[in-house]
């Protein structure tokens, strides 16, 4: 685990950037909200769609940076930061803690016998007979599975003052988009298609970071890919199969860590995919029987091929 003599940074100076570049974005938001009755639609259609994946990019990237590890010493701002996550995402970031703390327990796990998985997030579990989830139904229905008093009641298992600071941070959210439809409804209509598509999108880069992993081998839990520009927008987010391997590094050090470990991951037929995994429908059919791919995928060659 990285380490810092920052009094202000937790783990890394380098905690700065997705910091930063959380609170760009909820910047922009409030720069859709004022740009909109200024630009015509046809400029706010890309600005729309920006948006929406720029939701998954900061889900997946710096969202989920934050709750592995925070950024900050202090737990005043570190509240402070989930918050504004939660106002520009649309959900708590005390509930997705939760939901990803049992996603790292469950790891895409198959259903018992009665089909039920640890794992919320499994693309096996509203699938049949061991194969995935159909890949349309898991993107386009998952947003609506969640169940907050589950969710509520897990947190409150651990600390009933992490339940109510994520009923807070709902509040604060729906709050937040009330006050959007009080002061132009016009706007809301127009945003909320994109929000729930940037879910979406979210969504796809969840299926096909485990759509070719294995259940049974800790090693190949994840899908990895090593495109660079992806890594490096998604604060190294493509390393997902060493992520699931190690959930407690670093963000800065996944890079190093694929290195010393990577004839392991030959050896347990670990899955890469050559495009990022928001583009993961385009690496083809891994699958055999649904979870097992048909032989160990060289690591290191798939990671020049993403360069490209």
């Amino acid at each position: 685990m990285v380490s810092t003599s920052s009094k202000f940074f937790a783990h890394s100076r380098y905690d700065i950037i997705p910091a930063l570049a959380g609170l760009a974005h909820f910047a922009y938001v409030i720069g859709l909200f004022f740009a909109f009755k200024h630009l015509h639609w046809w400029a706010m259609l890309p600005l729309g769609l920006i948006y929406s994946i720029s939701i998954s990019w900061n889900i997946n990237g710096v969202s989920h940076n934050f709750l592995h590890n925070r950024f900050f010493r202090s737990r005043i701002l570190n509240r402070l930061f989930s918050t504004v996550e939660s106002l520009t995402m649309g959900f708590s970031q005390v509930f997705y803690e939760s939901v990803h703390r049992r996603h790292h327990m469950g790891n895409a796990d198959l259903p018992d016998e009665k089909g039920r998985t640890i794992d919320p997030l499994s693309i096996y579990q509203h699938g049949h007979d061991g194969e995935p989830e159909n890949p349309w139904t898991y993107i386009f229905l998952s947003y609506f599975r969640d169940d907050p008093r589950e969710i509520f009641n897990d947190i409150k298992r651990l600390s009933v003052s992490e339940a109510w600071w994520g009923v807070f941070e709902i509040a604060a959210f729906i709050a937040f988009f009330t006050a959007g439809f009080v002061l132009n409804w016009r706007f809301m209509v127009f945003f909320l298609p994109f929000y729930y598509f940037g879910h979406c999108l979210s969504y796809v880069n969840g299926y096909y970071l485990h759509y070719g992993g294995n259940p049974d081998v800790p090693m190949a839990w994840g899908v990895s890919s090593y495109h660079k520009l992806y890594n490096w927008l998604w604060f190294n987010n493509g390393y997902h199969a060493e992520h699931h391997f190690r959930p407690r590094m670093h963000w800065t050090e996944m890079k190093n860590f694929h290195r010393q470990i990577a004839e392991q991951q030959k050896g347990a037929g670990v899955y890469v995919i050559t495009p990022p995994h928001g583009l993961g429908f385009l690496a083809g059919e891994p699958l055999i029987h649904g979870r097992r791919h048909t032989a160990p995928t060289h690591a290191e060659d798939s990671a020049d091929r993403a360069t490209a």
